[in-house]
């Protein structure tokens, strides 16, 4: 009677989760993606932040799902919108590093290593469901033109930096706007101009969003913002001047800036003002209900301080080690949060094992699509309310070509690093146990042989994929 019981309850608890799949596939929900850029795991009020203002991100989690345990796909840009768009992990992504592609003139910026136009994105499995697609930010994965071009991935309309080196300046000379170039007057690629590229982004996305109101659209937004140089507008950055005590940045790095503190705390402010001003949007719409919301980082807090940013004093990662480029926590732990009004209950919390190459299996369950061959598993029945419908990873891995070469594992409370790979490929594994050392300071390798050789086995079991193998090095730029 105990057997047909449970089996019982699983049957219903599948029913329901295809119940609501089913309901909202025949209603086709809006999709926003929001994805920061080098904003760190707490750097938002609902992770704990208390120096920096972020009420609209915030709201979301208070309104939607947070999660505890989310990762980047990798520690830098390229290669972590490599996997978010294409659903594969290191091991079998084709960019694993930011690759350049050569700067075609002196006036323009060459791009990073496009992705082949045989690889399927998310984009293209949901326009091939009948959505309008729009991408507006940094893109980072193919020049104007190459296969990797936006608008051939998948994507309707793009409006922002191509190349990630072009987004080095917040006030540049130039933005791709589809097949066009949108030359910035005023904007000499100094610390202020006319025009300050992340308003530019920004409004353009509330355009699209306007224009297709009438039709499902899914809506990514990869901001470039907090990523560095330093420069925000005056009237963004009076909110915290005078507040702490600054040292300015006069270094060659990016652009000098006389309050650095304040000045990063308000560009995270800027960019959470953008994203209230959708939010209210999609009220004033009366989109709000059927549209899910998603919001997180590329990866980790930048590396570039303490002058530059003082991750130190905004606590930007807590008791996480690393930073951007590395794999630790702290490189790729981030925060991600979901709203789905009448679907996610409001000031839930998840603990569930994901990463971004979890979000293409997701977005496709979301609309009854089809996005084959991922490494991805759905977390739609988290979303759902159903955790018992969750299907789990048996562990998650991280393939990194830069900084030296690095690869991890999680699997369970159990994390495996492996760094310096490039000057010696047999570089000794550490073993950490996340349970009771969630800053990765205790390596018990020695304490737990077989755990060590387990994880050492996924390692090189999870890079089977020729393709993983095509790019191990490339000119490295700092995204």
């Amino acid at each position: 009677m105990k057997r047909l019981t449970t089996l019982f309850t699983a049957f219903a608890a599948l029913t329901s989760l295809t119940y609501s799949a089913v309901a909202a596939f025949a209603t086709k929900p809006n999709i926003v993606f929001i994805m920061a850029d080098d904003l760190g795991w707490q750097e938002l009020g609902c992770y704990g932040q208390t120096k920096i203002l972020t009420p609209h991100i915030d709201a979301i989690a208070k309104e939607g799902l947070r999660f505890t345990q989310y990762y980047s796909g990798s520690p830098v840009c390229g290669p972590a919108r490599c996997n978010l768009l294409t659903g594969k992990h290191g091991g079998h992504a084709i960019t694993r590093d930011n690759f350049e592609v050569k700067n075609p003139g002196p006036d323009r910026f060459g791009g990073q290593h496009p992705l082949p136009a045989e690889i399927r994105t998310i984009a293209e499995a949901l326009k091939a469901k009948g959505y309008a697609t729009g991408c507006f930010g940094k893109w980072g994965l193919g020049p104007q033109g190459s296969s990797g071009d936006p608008l051939k991935q998948g994507f309707d309309r793009f409006y922002g930096y191509n190349c990630q080196r072009n987004a080095h300046n917040l006030y540049p000379k130039y933005l791709e706007d589809d097949d066009d170039i949108h030359e910035l007057e005023g904007n000499p690629r100094g610390r202020t101009g006319k025009q300050y590229a992340p308003q530019l982004i920004a409004d353009r996305m509330l355009e699209f969003v306007k224009q297709h109101k009438d039709e499902p659209f899914f809506l990514y937004y990869p901001t470039v913002i907090p990523h560095l140089p330093l420069q925000v507008p005056e009237e963004d950055l009076k909110q915290y001047l005078g507040k702490w005590k600054e040292t300015p940045y006069t270094g060659r790095s990016y652009q000098p800036h006389p309050t650095p503190k304040a000045a990063y705390a308000a560009m995270i402010s800027f960019m959470d003002r953008q994203i209230g001003r959708l939010m209210q949007q999609l009220k004033d719409l009366g989109l709000d209900d059927n549209t899910v919301v998603f919001f997180t980082s590329d990866n980790g807090t930048t590396h570039l301080g303490p002058v530059q940013v003082d991750y130190e004093f905004f606590d930007s990662v807590g008791a996480l080690r690393g930073l951007k480029g590395s794999v630790y926590e702290g490189g790729l732990r981030v925060p991600m949060v979901v709203r789905w009004p009448g679907h996610i209950a409001p000031a839930s919390e998840t603990d569930l094992l994901s990463a971004h190459y979890d979000v293409p299996a997701t977005l496709a369950d979301l609309v009854a699509g089809d996005m084959p061959g991922t490494d991805g598993i759905s977390f739609l029945p988290t979303l759902l309310g159903k955790p018992d419908a969750q299907q789990r990873h048996d562990y998650l891995f991280w393939d990194f070509a830069g900084y030296g070469g690095q690869l991890a594992v999680r699997k369970g409370k159990w994390k495996a690093v492996r760094r310096g790979l490039h000057k010696n490929p047999n570089a000794p594994l550490e073993l950490y146990d996340l349970n009771k050392d969630i800053g990765e300071s205790i390596d018990v390798a020695k304490r737990f042989p077989e755990v060590a050789q387990k994880l050492e086995a996924i390692m090189l079991s999870a890079r089977t994929r020729p393709e993983a193998k095509r790019f191990q090095f490339g000119t490295y730029s700092d995204d």
